[in-house]
């Protein structure tokens, strides 16, 4: 899975390559492109509401498949904090641009995009 930063909000996508092959190519893009590129295993982690349907179900699909590269955990009464362990890729050590991706089990894949989809369009709701 990708992470996309952006000044405003981040986006989720889903890698149809393995990640080893996703970072393989993007090596080999930046080198044709004589580009910098750093790798570091990092964290990145978001909010979800914890009112949102699947929120039960992705924890367990965390614990069965995930545990060693996702925790869940309760920030206040209204949000569940997500955190992933994963690398950040971007072209220089100093520059708070870049990506973030993770490996993880497609069923949880499929569970975390899903809420988080749904939390975006909770969130947009709201701010119409």
């Amino acid at each position: 899975m990708k992470f996309i930063y952006t000044e405003n909000c981040f986006y989720l996508e889903h890698l149809a390559l393995s990640l080893e092959e996703w970072v393989e190519q993007r090596v080999i893009l930046a080198l044709r492109v004589d580009q910098p590129l750093d790798f570091e295993p990092s964290i990145a982690s978001f909010l979800l509401p914890v009112e949102l349907p699947g929120v039960e179900r992705l924890k367990a699909e965390v614990q069965e498949h995930d545990a060693e590269v996702m925790e869940l955990s309760v920030c206040d009464a209204e949000y569940l904090e997500v955190t992933l362990q994963g690398s950040w890729l971007s072209d220089s050590s100093e520059n708070a641009v870049g990506l973030f991706v993770t490996m993880m089990s497609d069923r949880t894949k499929f569970f975390l995009r899903k809420l988080w989809q749904e939390a975006q369009l909770c969130a947009s709701v709201v701010s119409d």
